[in-house]
């Protein structure tokens, strides 16, 4: 998926005419803590709800201060992962995206790309999470899989973490089942290390829990 598929015109960009009165009252409309600032589709950067509190006087103007924004964003067919690294980066609530010739789109915001990767990652589906550790040369998503579909299930999400100094991985697995006894002592035949595993109703009915909350603390 591109940053283009997720961009939305629900919170609108500020212009340099805009209050900083008018900007946190935006912010906290919207549950943000940035705003893109943008004059006839040119992208001027990013203000924060600090940068504004800053300001001697936040009824005039932002025009009227001599503002120092930072510029961050991505362009329409850069793929969604690089607006999640931005994000995590710059610890942004909203990402701006512009066009090839550097003209503002639109923006995306944390509560919409925290709502994508919930859907990829299948948070909301029922199954089986199996976390294993081997080594990166013995990394074989074509084993690990065949292993999973062996026994009649199927992988639907997979996220792979390096451990630091250190040549081990670590696998995480959802799988679509929720009984998933087979798949561990599969594992454990192919001498797969299995660091931990949650069944349906250990886990995921919590990592929803969890999920539900965090989204309405982003809508706090």
């Amino acid at each position: 998926m591109l940053s283009e598929d997720l961009i939305s015109d629900t919170i609108p960009p500020l212009k340099t005419s805009d209050s900083g009165l008018k900007a946190l009252n935006w912010m906290d409309e919207f549950r943000v803590s940035h705003l893109p600032i943008v004059n006839h589709s040119e992208f001027l950067g990013l203000i924060s709800d600090t940068d504004i509190l800053d300001l001697n006087a936040p009824e005039e103007p932002l025009g009227n201060h001599p503002l120092s924004l930072t510029r961050p964003f991505v362009h329409a067919k850069e793929h969604i992962y690089e607006v999640l690294k931005l994000a995590a980066k710059m610890h942004l609530t909203l990402i701006p995206v512009l066009d090839d010739q550097n003209k503002y789109l639109g923006n995306i915001s944390l509560k919409t790309l925290v709502e994508h990767f919930s859907q990829t990652t299948s948070v909301q589906h029922p199954g089986g999470i199996i976390v294993i550790e081997l080594n990166q040369n013995d990394y074989s998503l074509t084993q690990i899989a065949r292993i999973v579909e062996d026994n009649d299930a199927k992988i639907l999400s997979l996220y792979l973490s390096d451990h630091a100094d250190s040549t081990r991985v670590e696998l995480t697995i959802k799988v679509n089942r929720e009984d998933i006894r087979a798949i561990l002592a599969s594992f454990q035949r192919y001498n797969i290390e299995v660091k931990a595993s949650f069944q349906q109703s250990e886990f995921s009915e919590d990592l929803r829990n969890r999920f539900d909350m965090f989204m309405n603390f982003i809508n706090m």
